[in-house]
C-alpha cells in the first residue's frame, strides 16, 4: 500500500527528533518507497570515494546529506517561523491548496 506524504520538494522543514533536532533546511528529495527525505545541510555523512581517472573522479572524503525518516521532520510555518501541521482545503475557484494549520497561510 502506498502512503501519500503531505511534504513536497523545496518545503522548509525542521527536524524534530534525532541527532540534528532543531535544524532547519529545504527538502531536496523525497523517497516515498522508504518514507524518507533528504534535507539540505542536515544529517551529513562522510563518503569515501576511490579515484577513477577514466570518469574524472578525484577521490577523497566528501560530505553529503543522508536520508532521514519523514516522521522526524515537520513543516515550518512561513508566517510565524514555527513548526506546523498541514491541512488541505479548496480555494474560491475550487482548486485544492495546502494550508499551514497554525497560521492558515497558503503554502506554495
Amino acid at each position: 500500500m502506498r502512503v501519500k506524504h503531505k511534504l513536497k520538494k523545496n518545503d522548509t522543514v525542521v527536524v524534530i527528533a534525532g541527532k540534528d533536532r532543531g535544524r532547519q533546511g529545504r527538502i531536496l528529495r523525497i523517497l516515498p518507497g522508504s518514507h524518507r527525505v533528504i534535507i539540505e545541510r542536515v544529517n551529513l555523512i562522510k563518503r569515501h570515494t576511490r579515484p577513477n581517472p577514466s570518469k574524472n573522479i578525484a577521490g577523497g572524503i566528501s560530505e553529503r546529506e543522508a536520508a532521514i525518516h519523514i516522521s522526524n521532520v515537520m513543516l515550518v510555518d512561513p508566517d510565524r517561523n514555527v513548526r506546523t501541521r498541514i491541512a488541505r482545503r479548496r480555494d474560491n475557484e475550487g482548486n485544492p491548496e495546502r494550508v499551514a494549520k497554525k497560521s492558515g497561510a497558503v503554502l506554495a
